[in-house]
């Protein structure tokens, strides 16, 4: 029985890979623990600012920016940013008064947490990828706990912190039951044909989205399906791709109905994002990965490598997507022994109930085990 109302702050976003683990953990805390108070604090400008407040949470911006690679006058004003919104976290967590705060990656999980761990508040992060990123390397001396999907996690943090607790997935991914027909009925997709699921993530993926419009109409000759996912940039660029509006070829800039597009797909295209990998493995469908070469250490790659070396997906390198990725998604297609093969080794990674692992943990540092 829960012994008072938890304040838990959940801190970090900047993308789907963050926000959506974010709400989960926020949701298996409610579903658990239904008198805890949650609050979420972000970036400014950023996607959680939308996407929290729609799951029904209150959310406070930082100014918090990223930290440019490159020599630049942003690096001035990262540092003033930077320490503008650690003192704004400062504020936040001096008036909601936090027993955990809870870092998921993200510019505004630095500021946050450090400003929570200066006030005595007992700190947990959660690293999604298979290479932390700077910002949770940092906070590991700071936090009580260190939540992780991959193994071997213990050469970039300390082994007594760890645990292994897989990355949370949405909901509608984790308790996936949509029937075929109905998915392919709502996206108005032949039943009887192979399915081809693009998704670049939930900003899109410009050497994905440009391969798969080169190849579309090679596609379309092959009648096979697809659900195209764009992100907004690249949405108009995509639509004039087909201005005949080809029979069987779907193209958004989001996918609102994720279950629905896992469920009428045969084969996916993917970045190779942490938690966008944990719902594949739940999914368990045959996937084809395309990591992106723009992120911190090159940890997409180290990510799909993961899965590779299992058997579990197919890398193809962003430098030869547009030579290789139509190609090599079509011959799969007709390769029923290969989808066999991927989809069974997949499906043997999945770790589910992360979320719910993730909120006892967060309970137990109040209360203990």
């Amino acid at each position: 029985m829960q012994k008072k109302n938890l304040k838990i702050l959940i801190s970090g976003g900047g993308t789907g890979g963050h926000i959506f683990p974010a709400i989960s953990i926020a949701n298996a805390l409610k579903s658990k623990y239904p008198n805890t108070e949650i609050l979420f604090v972000g970036a400014e400008g950023r996607m959680e600012m939308e996407k929290v407040p729609a799951a029904g949470y209150k959310i406070i911006g930082l100014p918090v920016m990223g930290l440019s690679r490159k020599l630049s006058p942003d690096l001035i004003k990262f540092v003033f940013k930077t320490l503008k919104s650690y003192f704004k976290a400062r504020k936040i967590v001096k008036q909601f008064k936090p027993d955990v705060a809870v870092g998921v990656g993200g510019y505004a999980s630095g500021p946050a947490l450090r400003a929570a761990s200066s006030l005595g508040v007992q700190c947990i992060i959660q690293e999604q990828n298979s290479y932390p990123g700077i910002t949770n390397k940092l906070l590991a001396k700071k936090v009580k706990k260190i939540c992780v999907a991959y193994d071997n996690m213990e050469k970039y943090f300390p082994a007594n912190k760890i645990i292994k607790t897989g990355n949370p997935i949405r909901q509608e991914i984790e308790n996936l039951n949509a029937d075929k027909i109905e998915a392919r009925n709502f996206f108005g997709l032949e039943h009887n044909i192979p399915v081809i699921l693009v998704v670049g993530g939930s900003l899109g993926a410009k050497t994905i989205n440009e391969s798969i419009q080169s190849g579309l109409i090679k596609i379309y000759e092959k009648n096979i399906g697809l659900i195209w996912q764009t992100g907004k940039t690249y949405f108009e660029t995509a639509v004039k791709s087909n201005p005949d509006n080809l029979k069987n070829i779907v193209i958004t800039d989001f996918i609102y109905k994720m279950d629905y597009a896992f469920a009428a797909a045969d084969i996916i295209i993917s970045r190779a994002g942490a938690g966008t990998i944990s719902e594949l493995c739940v999914v368990g469908k045959p996937v084809i990965l395309v990591p992106s070469p723009n992120v911190a250490e090159d940890h997409q790659t180290k990510n799909a490598m993961a899965l590779v070396e299992k058997n579990a997906a197919i890398l193809i390198k962003d430098k030869e997507a547009s030579e290789k990725l139509v190609d090599v998604a079509l011959e799969l297609t007709e390769n029923q022994e290969m989808k066999k093969m991927l989809s069974e080794n997949i499906k043997k990674l999945a770790v589910r109930n992360s979320a719910e692992i993730i909120a006892d943990e967060i309970y137990s540092l109040v209360y203990g085990k």
